[in-house]
């Protein structure tokens, strides 16, 4: 008897401990890491001074103070003015822990779920966040909100039931990541927002909430964050640690090239560099040689950026896998790889390099043969009925040339794309890299007005419902989306529907991997690089935790070493 009832208590214990775990954080798959026991994140300092100022670089322009709408170009940093009802973690692949939301309830088939508020949760002026707020938040965002936000909260019915406690019931096509996108929903100010029109840009200062609010700016030129000094939110685990200077600042620039000289310079203390040419060549000026500045390789378990040449394949002549085949063909990795990086990078094989998710794949070692790749599409491109004749690639029944234009936002990458004019003009297609500023860019990426782009798409460890918007026959129609190669496919389709409804990560994986197996066959870019670590430099008396988390640095968690000297 004595044994049972231990077994019993003991059964009750784990039952309790099981729910309190699941209402304090929310997995995508699996379970949290962190309990409500925790005082900080294992990749934070706790005891990290606060003050200093941290500046760092942007490039092309501003002009709105809006990130949640496709309206205008937002200012860089906007993530710390506003909080989520909850707050996403760097050292696990998707999972949520509470920050407006002191509590979460979601059932087994995650059909609904509901947000009890934290009491103590503040905006600037001091007024409480309620539930009035969250509800007034999820209407705008449903309205007029970016694309993600429209089409996932259209899924949801809202039901306030006091000023501290709202559900969200599901219907439709929702799926398990459902919850995970509304539980990272940022709170509005009603009282700010309803006297003002949001679908639009605009350079006011917003009534914020977060750890930082905006306290001065240039339209284009630079905006100044200071640190909320009584931030309402400040001991929570997901915070404490981070945000430790008093003021941060993002000074834009017209391309990196002048950022860099003005870091060099001293105008600027922290930088991360993305060109391993210029990590291995550029880094040679006086206050690093005196160890004023220190230069750092981080390793990281994320996946890198997907970047390539990507095909518009709603245009001819990359409407034929022959051509998209052949071209990529054409680009001679290798060459650049060990010309322009110094052999550092490695060669993307996958829609999600540097994880488990990425397709099977067998490693090949052996150089590329350039020759034998010019052979073969030339076959190709003779297949597709595209021929020389007086030097030029002309279709042969139509007799117009293969001419097309590469854009890019970024000078500092139009060295890559004449690696790849080079061959193709070999092969006698004409090819024309143009380099737009960032405003004109944008506007035809969000329109699909290009032949090719120089661009990327993003990854993450947790895959999800932005696979759909990716993909999908859908997004490939609407504009503002992320198709940018315009597939349509329904069994990617259905592959994209079905990632999000994984509920372990060997289940993830292999929907992943299916996935990206079949995106791979479609020939939608050529594929570029990745990096496995992180490159950056910093000033001192800048100093950052020891622990870097799986997805890479986290720059909310460094602080100014006050007796360091400058």
């Amino acid at each position: 008897m004595r044994f049972l009832l231990i077994a019993f208590y003991l059964l009750i214990w784990s039952t309790t401990t099981a729910k309190a775990s699941e209402d304090y954080g929310l997995a995508m798959v699996g379970t949290p890491k962190y309990s409500a026991q925790d005082s900080h994140l294992s990749y934070a300092n706790p005891d990290a001074p606060k003050g200093g100022t941290l500046k760092q670089s942007a490039t092309g322009s501003f002009d709105t103070l809006n990130p949640y709408t496709i309206k205008g170009r937002a200012a860089a940093g906007l993530n710390l003015v506003t909080d989520r009802l909850m707050a996403r973690v760097w050292d696990e692949p998707f999972t949520m822990y509470p920050l407006i939301a002191e509590k979460v309830d979601v059932p087994e088939d995650r059909s609904a779920i509901t947000f009890t508020l934290n009491p103590k949760a503040r905006f600037h002026d001091g007024s409480p966040i309620t539930t009035d707020d969250v509800l007034f938040s999820f209407d705008t965002l449903r309205e007029y909100g970016r694309p993600n936000m429209r089409r996932i909260y259209k899924l949801a019915t809202a039901n306030k039931i006091d000023k501290h406690k709202i559900e969200f019931k599901l219907s439709g096509d929702y799926d398990r990541e459902t919850v995970m996108i509304l539980a990272m929903m940022p709170v509005l100010s009603k009282a700010y927002w309803e006297e003002r029109e949001f679908d639009t840009t605009t350079l006011e200062p917003p009534l914020g909430s977060g750890p930082y609010k905006i306290k001065s700016l240039e339209a284009g030129k630079h905006i100044v964050f200071e640190r909320v000094k009584d931030y309402w939110a400040a001991d929570l685990l997901t915070n404490k640690g981070h945000h430790n200077f008093d003021e941060i600042i993002y000074e834009y620039y017209r391309d990196d090239t002048v950022a860099f000289e003005s870091f060099k310079a001293g105008d600027l203390n922290l930088r991360r560099e993305w060109d391993a040419g210029d990590w291995n060549s550029a880094y040679d000026f006086p206050a690093l040689e005196k160890g004023d500045v220190i230069k750092e390789e981080l390793k990281h378990g994320r996946p890198d950026k997907v970047r390539g040449f990507i095909f518009n394949t709603r245009r001819a002549p990359f409407d034929d896998i022959r051509v998209r085949e052949a071209l990529g063909l054409l680009f001679d990795f290798d060459w650049v790889n060990k010309n322009l990086f110094h052999g550092q990078y490695k060669r993307i094989n996958s829609f999600y390099p540097n994880t488990d998710l990425a397709r099977e794949v067998k490693e090949d070692t052996k150089p590329q043969n350039p020759r034998a790749n010019m052979r073969r599409a030339n076959e190709l491109l003779e297949e597709a009925g595209w021929s020389v004749k007086d030097g030029k690639r002309v279709h042969t029944q139509s007799a117009e040339p293969m001419s097309f234009d590469i854009l890019t936002d970024d000078p500092g990458q139009e060295k890559i794309a004449l690696a790849l004019v080079r061959p193709l003009k070999k092969m006698g297609i004409e090819a024309r890299v143009r380099v737009l500023d960032s405003a004109a860019y944008r506007g035809h990426l969000n329109d699909y007005d290009f032949d090719m782009i120089l661009h990327y798409w993003h990854s993450t460890l947790s895959p999800g419902t932005e696979q759909y918007l990716y993909w999908s026959c859908e997004a490939a129609s609407q504009p503002s989306r992320w198709n940018y190669a315009g597939i349509c496919d329904p069994e990617i389709d259905e592959l994209a529907k079905s990632i999000p409804e994984a509920k372990t990560r060997a289940e993830l994986a292999q929907k992943t991997q299916s996935l990206d197996s079949k995106l791979w066959e479609a020939r939608l870019f050529i594929p570029l690089y990745y990096n496995p670590l992180d490159f950056v430099s910093y000033w001192k008396p800048l100093k950052r935790p020891e622990t870097t988390p799986l997805y890479g640095m986290v720059v909310e968690t460094w602080w100014i070493e006050e007796d360091q000297p400058p």
